[in-house]
Formats: structure tokens, C-alpha cells, sequence
């Protein structure tokens, strides 16, 4: 049987996670704005509803890879004293799969609204 206060409660949690990594990570701003604005073009030139799946899944594995590395950056940072040098490595491979995530999603973009600025 579903809690409704339980669920409720589960939900502010996970808010009150959103709303801290994104007051307090830099990226997850600037990849925020970046999504708005692709909403705006996509609502602008009225792309098309395959290429809207396609857009919001990029920014949903683009948000989400960064919100996932936030929170192995914490957790590597609790283990630092011991573990010193992973805790560099764990960081930098995080920051790899963001970046990656972020240049499959501006390629995508590009695929997907270069025909449309160019008409």
C-alpha cells in the first residue's frame, strides 16, 4: 500500500536536493540555461515531435549526469583523507562522462537545427 506522507516526504527530499546542487554547482546553472534556451529555439522554429524526444532526453542525460556527478564529487570528497589519490581519477572520470554527454548533446542540436536556421 502507497504512504501519501511517506511518498510526499520522499519528494521533498529529492526537491531539496535539486535545489541545493543547483544553488551551489556552477554547471548545472549554465547546462539549465543552455536547456531553456533550446526549449525557446525548438518552440521557435516549431521542430518536430521526434525531434522534441530527441531534444529532451539530451537535456534529461545531460542534467542527470551532472546531478549524478555532484553526488559522487560528495561522497569522494568523504573519502578523501583515506583514498587520496582515486578520489582525483573518480572526479576526473565523472567530469568525462558530463562532457561527453554535453558535446552527444550539442552534436545532436546541431543535427537537429541546422536545417532549420539554414531555411
Amino acid at each position: 500500500m502507497i504512504r501519501i506522507k511517506r511518498l510526499l516526504k520522499s519528494f521533498g527530499y529529492a526537491f531539496k536536493g535539486l535545489r541545493k546542487t543547483f544553488h551551489e554547482e556552477q554547471n548545472l546553472k549554465i547546462q539549465s540555461i543552455t536547456a531553456i534556451v533550446v526549449i525557446v529555439l525548438g518552440t521557435y522554429y516549431k521542430i518536430e515531435r521526434l525531434e522534441w524526444i530527441v531534444i529532451i532526453l539530451c537535456i534529461g542525460i545531460v542534467l542527470l549526469m551532472e546531478l549524478a556527478n555532484s553526488a559522487i564529487e560528495r561522497v569522494t570528497d568523504v573519502l578523501k583523507p583515506r583514498i587520496h589519490d582515486y578520489v582525483k581519477e573518480i572526479k576526473d572520470i565523472m567530469a568525462a562522462v558530463v562532457l561527453l554527454a554535453s558535446i552527444l548533446a550539442v552534436v545532436i542540436g546541431i543535427i537537429i537545427f541546422w536545417p532549420y536556421i539554414l531555411n
